[in-house]
């Protein structure tokens, strides 16, 4: 399965297709805060934060990974769990997004991302 970045919207029922390709019931994505884009395909978080960085000039302090769930809803929809949340030089010290605002951010791109 190829790596894509996701810039205007799509169905839920695409990205169900994406997670059935590659683990079944999930799909790891990666999502600057800054350009509001996603990348979604990769095996690792941090193979879509590099696709991010290089092709579409992400800054690494923008780019957060979560796992998106597409048959869930509500707050077991997207989970906060990702390696390259570990970002101690930008204050995030976890593998989830310890700054609520950051973290309500990726939300939101994500629900405007994917419908």
């Amino acid at each position: 399965m190829e790596m894509r970045i996701i810039k205007k919207p799509i169905l839920k029922s695409e990205l169900k297709s994406i997670a059935e390709e590659r683990f079944g019931d999930l799909v790891k994505a990666a999502v600057d805060i800054d350009q509001e884009i996603i990348a979604v395909g990769g095996e690792l978080h941090v193979d879509e934060e590099v696709l991010l960085i290089e092709q579409e000039g992400s800054k690494q302090e923008n780019v957060w990974g979560v796992n998106i769930y597409p048959d869930n809803s509500g707050d077991d929809f997207i989970e906060f769990d990702s390696m390259v949340n570990l970002k101690p030089a930008f204050g995030n010290r976890s593998r989830g997004i310890d700054d609520s605002k950051i973290r309500e951010k990726v939300i939101t791109i994500i629900k405007k991302l994917v419908i």
